[in-house]
């Protein structure tokens, strides 16, 4: 990764827009986090549902790991930061 030798300068606005960026994400992280337990319970309390609550479970990881790519570029792209093949 291309980490910039030079010190960054950040607007409080650009702050401003990462930390809001940055709650986001984790409210999204947290919202599929919370379809996992919920899927789980309905599972545990109604194992005839669990066929259709394995689809759901099985989207989450990757809803969160997009979550998390989004902000790790959006937060690198503030940086300036590149990153390297």
């Amino acid at each position: 990764m291309g980490l910039t030798i030079n010190p960054v300068s950040l607007t409080a606005e650009q702050v401003e827009a990462l930390n809001r960026k940055l709650s986001d994400m984790r409210h999204d992280v947290n919202n599929y986090l919370s379809m996992m337990v919920a899927a789980l319970e309905l599972i545990k309390y109604s194992p005839s549902s669990a066929a259709r609550m394995t689809e759901t479970l099985n989207q989450q990881p990757q809803k969160i790991s997009e979550a998390l790519n989004k902000f790790s570029a959006e937060f690198e792209k503030s940086l300036g930061i590149i990153r390297q093949p």
